[in-house]
């Protein structure tokens, strides 16, 4: 299998002939996260709360079983017989690095993620390494799995020296395998500083450590503030830096329960839904280079919180996820939805309710719904009365409106307040309950519970995975 590269607007093999890559992001795997695995807060608390719950040796056997049944081979079979053709695998720097002892590689660094990408080369799909956490947190978000909602990253430079010391030992790994198509070098980094020079200045030493090492992967730089912005890239960007790909996250607003009004597909909507899709990629279309969706898609109702109205909620997920698909059509779009598997919000796959794990998080799971405790997709009508008195007294307490835009802009004054009361300071509190569910498991116990993430354990999203057969590689080539 060749190497693939990017030639201008488009991606190539070596033989010239365009490759397009349609396929989903593997997340919640080597980035846990709240949402798709089932805990509260940030991956490294769960870790640390565990250990102490149930001692280092159990707790590492838990999480080494959880990435060893959570994607194997059949996960690949099943995604290659979709027509999808590439896999977005989420890293947590955390399995490359230990944060009390730094530039150290780990001796198992690479066991996990050699197996995924080796299952999924086995069924010709290409993969994308994508650095989904960086030391210190590169945003706010839980994701990033610093625990706060300011980006460390950007005001340390040790911070940034250890990353680039990360791709480097990366590039080393996998610089003669054909089958990783490239390296998404920092998921949504939020640089702070006006003119971006935080983030460009590190895109330029990464990709200086990089080629220095391996000069035939491609590249993928997502926009600042989240992939959405790209104003401030430099004008020669397409010469300075060869064979990269620029990668937005498209997310539409209709696919989530903060949607302004319930999505029916009307011009207007569809139009919406467009604009908001060619402002991300003006950037790129202006000065001729490659664009790539590196996250989008719609999340989905489930029965034991939506009740009557899943039905009616998911036909228009559904829908919207149809028509953004509609609308990348037309420019042959690379992309990667988000997500392939969770515990039933919004992947492909999702962990079957009677497994062990669902079973035993049942009640839990039903009351961080309620809490509106995770960040993503939340839906906070039980708890909104609570924490709106602290965005009133907030907005009331400014008398310059221009002061309360604060950096991130996409971050409201609510969406701030709700951020760092409740998936941080309220999740706080719940993680070590979480933790104790596991107090006096033997291993064959946490080991079905781990495996309650195996693929044989999941149940398909029928509805979501024929759209995505519809639009595959497979269907479009």
């Amino acid at each position: 299998m060749s190497f693939l590269k990017v030639e201008g607007t488009k991606l190539v093999d070596e033989g010239g002939n365009e490759v397009v890559l349609r396929g989903a992001g593997l997340g919640g795997w080597m980035t846990m996260e709240n949402f798709i695995s089932g805990y509260p807060g940030c991956e490294f608390q769960i870790r640390e709360a565990l250990t102490e719950t149930i001692g280092e040796q159990k707790a590492e056997f838990f999480f080494d079983k959880f990435l060893e049944y959570f994607f194997a081979e059949p996960d690949a079979e099943f995604f290659k017989s979709l027509g999808l053709n590439c896999i977005r695998i989420a890293v947590n720097y955390h399995h490359f690095e230990d944060d009390m002892n730094p530039g150290v590689l780990k001796p198992n660094a690479f066991k996990h993620l050699d197996r995924a990408i080796a299952a999924c080369a086995k069924h010709s799909i290409y993969t994308v390494i994508d650095m989904h956490t960086a030391p210190g947190g590169q945003n706010g978000g839980w994701h990033a799995d610093a625990g706060s909602h300011i980006a460390y990253f950007w005001r340390h430079r040790d911070f940034q020296d250890r990353l680039v010391w990360i791709w480097e030992q990366i590039a080393e790994h996998y610089k003669d395998n054909s089958w990783v198509a490239g390296y998404n070098v920092l998921n949504e980094p939020a640089d702070p500083h006006p003119q971006h020079s935080i983030l460009l200045n590190f895109y330029d030493r990464a990709y200086i450590a990089i080629r220095a090492i391996d000069k035939k992967h491609i590249l993928f730089l997502d926009g600042n503030t989240y992939a959405t912005d790209f104003t401030k890239f430099p004008d020669d960007a397409g010469r300075k830096w060869e064979n990269m790909a620029y990668a937005i996250h498209d997310y539409a607003v209709f696919g989530f329960p903060s949607s302004p009004e319930p999505y029916e597909g009307t011009d207007a909507q569809i139009d919406r839904m467009k604009k908001m899709y060619e402002r991300k990629r003006a950037w790129m279309d202006e000065k001729g280079l490659f664009v790539w969706n590196g996250e989008w898609g719609p999340v989905y109702g489930r029965e034991e919180y939506d009740g009557d109205e899943t039905e009616a909620i998911n036909k228009r997920r559904y829908k919207v996820l149809n028509d953004q698909l509609e609308i990348y059509k037309k420019d042959s779009l690379s992309w990667s939805i988000w997500l392939y598997k969770d515990i039933g919000f919004q992947g492909m796959v999702h962990v079957s309710r009677s497994t062990p794990y669902m079973q035993l998080f049942k009640d839990f799971l039903l009351r961080k719904q309620r809490l509106a405790v995770d960040a993503w997709g939340k839906d906070d009508k039980y708890v909104k009365p609570i924490y709106q008195p602290i965005v009133d007294l907030i907005k009331q307490s400014v008398s310059d409106e221009s002061k309360l835009k604060l950096y991130p802009p996409i971050w409201s004054v609510n969406e701030r307040v709700t951020r760092i009361s409740r998936t941080m300071l309220v999740a706080e509190f719940m993680v070590k309950e979480w933790a104790d569910s596991f107090h006096g498991l033997d291993e064959e116990q946490l080991e079905e519970l781990a495996a309650s993430f195996s693929f044989e354990n999941c149940v398909k999203r029928k509805e979501l995975n024929a759209v995505l057969r519809k639009h595959s590689f497979t269907a479009n080539s």
